[in-house]
């Protein structure tokens, strides 16, 4: 079956408000009928992951989608709360013929997603997706349904954090310890509430544990990668080597070096390319990262003798540039971090672990090797449109951009884009005079809003 369009699936799965339209009950079995159909075809019994982070709404996606799962026949593998990688983990490592993670990341917990995983723990391209979603309102289910005797069970496998925990440890260097280092980490209160300390304390970390008593409602509130304050503090607070803030599915990582400072994903990213570069690990000498990544850490990774090639925002877009240029490292300024030779996505734990293994092999504080790259100032606008016009087609919006980006020259970029999700604009710019470039931002937003209409 063929579609080319989607309407439910966004830049990273289905995701709302839950219990709102297309959050649903309603909803999510159609799209576990969909999953195990299309996923199991060829007369085999499936196996489908299912698991979750620590949202109110989990509990009743995870029922819907299982029992859509079940009617059409394949069989769910429940592995409850595990962040996203660790589903990714589990879906290849169990030969499962798919994954199901139910979460909406860094959003409130009022919010919910859905995302799949292929049997190789990879993302669906759009393609697949739009397959999916087609088939979900296609007719063809119901025309599938097996009888009594040949509906699924769903089973709890209650090893998986076991599982993924014993992986993670795997990642970092086998005849290395974490002893005599403080670590802070903040899990926001999701769905690495368990895994992400215990992982370091295995190996010998004294772990402060912030964001770990979850109640279904506090998921990344005033915690985790989008708040890292509370990391900070304790950082200095508990006098740690550096502090970890993970996402509510913790695929993405936020850190802090020893002063309590923030360090992102383009600082990380820097630190460990370099590593890569100098021990010629970096497949092909290239960097892959997104359009809102910092020019710094371009000319960071070109004066390493390396390559940054960039995408659209998005780790998924990131991970399939790494997969069809043959590369193994890439990520986004927002702290997800793909190690491909480790992971099938970004995953907070891995990249936290290899961040220290760089600090062990350096005998370097985290501040001294982020030092390495030198940072452009960086304005990011949003604003509120009412409609969203092909920024392309609009004049005077193309024609100030194009004279901003002749007075920036190299020097510069500037980037305008709509959000995927919401009703806004992005507006981007770089520079190396930080008030010149927040000039020229509000410009822009000044002629996007009289192009597009500005929201209340």
């Amino acid at each position: 079956m063929q579609a080319a369009h989607r309407k439910l699936f966004g830049t990273d799965g289905i995701r709302g408000v839950a219990n709102v339209d297309p959050m649903t009950t309603e909803v999510a079995m159609l799209l576990g009928r969909a999953v195990a159909h299309h996923f199991t075809r060829g007369g085999h019994r499936g196996r489908i992951v299912i698991g979750k982070d620590t949202r109110l709404s989990g509990y009743m996606f995870e029922q819907a989608i299982s029992s859509g799962i079940c009617s059409m026949g394949a069989n769910v593998m429940l592995v409850g709360p595990l962040p996203t990688p660790g589903i990714a983990f589990i879906t290849s490592s169990m030969r499962a013929d798919a994954g199901v993670v139910i979460s909406a990341s860094h959003n409130p917990y009022r919010d919910n997603g859905i995302k799949i995983f292929a049997s190789d723990g990879f993302k669906l391209p759009d393609a697949v997706e739009a397959e999916i979603e087609a088939l979900m309102f296609s007719g063809v289910l119901d025309q599938s349904r097996p009888d009594a005797s040949d509906v699924g069970k769903a089973t709890k496998y209650e090893d998986s954090r076991g599982r993924y925990i014993v992986f993670l440890k795997s990642v970092f260097p086998a005849k290395r310890t974490l002893d005599g280092i403080r670590i802070v980490v903040d899990c926001g209160h999701g769905a690495a509430y368990r895994v992400g300390p215990a992982v370091f304390e295995e190996l010998g970390a004294d772990v402060i544990a912030l964001g770990v008593k979850p109640d279904g409602k506090n998921i990344n509130l005033k915690a985790g990668a989008l708040h890292p304050e509370a990391m900070c503090s304790a950082v200095k607070k508990f006098g740690a080597d550096l502090g970890v803030a993970f996402d509510g599915d913790a695929d993405r990582a936020i850190f802090a070096d020893a002063r309590g400072e923030v360090v992102d994903g383009d600082a990380i990213m820097a630190i460990c390319a370099q590593r890569m570069l100098a021990r010629r690990e970096l497949r092909k000498r290239t960097l892959v990262a997104t359009v809102m990544s910092n020019l710094g850490l371009e000319r960071a990774i070109t004066g390493w003798g390396g390559k940054l090639v960039r995408t659209a925002v998005g780790d998924r877009y990131v991970v399939e540039a790494m997969r069809r240029g043959g590369y193994n490292f890439g990520g986004e300024q927002s702290g997800h971090l793909v190690f491909l030779d480790h992971m099938t996505t970004g995953d907070g734990i891995v990249a936290a672990l290899q961040v220290l293994s760089v600090m062990g092999d350096a005998q370097k504080p985290l501040a001294e090797l982020a030092a390495g790259m030198t940072r452009y100032p960086q304005v990011l606008l949003n604003i509120k449109v009412k409609e969203k016009h092909p920024i392309e087609q609009l004049k005077p919006v193309q024609a100030l951009i194009s004279a901003i980006e002749r007075k920036l020259g190299d020097d510069g970029r500037v980037l305008v884009r709509y959000s995927g999700t919401e009703a806004k604009a992005r507006v981007m710019v770089e520079g190396p005079d930080a008030a010149t470039i927040q000039g020229y931002a509000e410009e822009i937003v000044r002629a996007l809003q009289r192009a597009c209409g500005a929201a209340p």
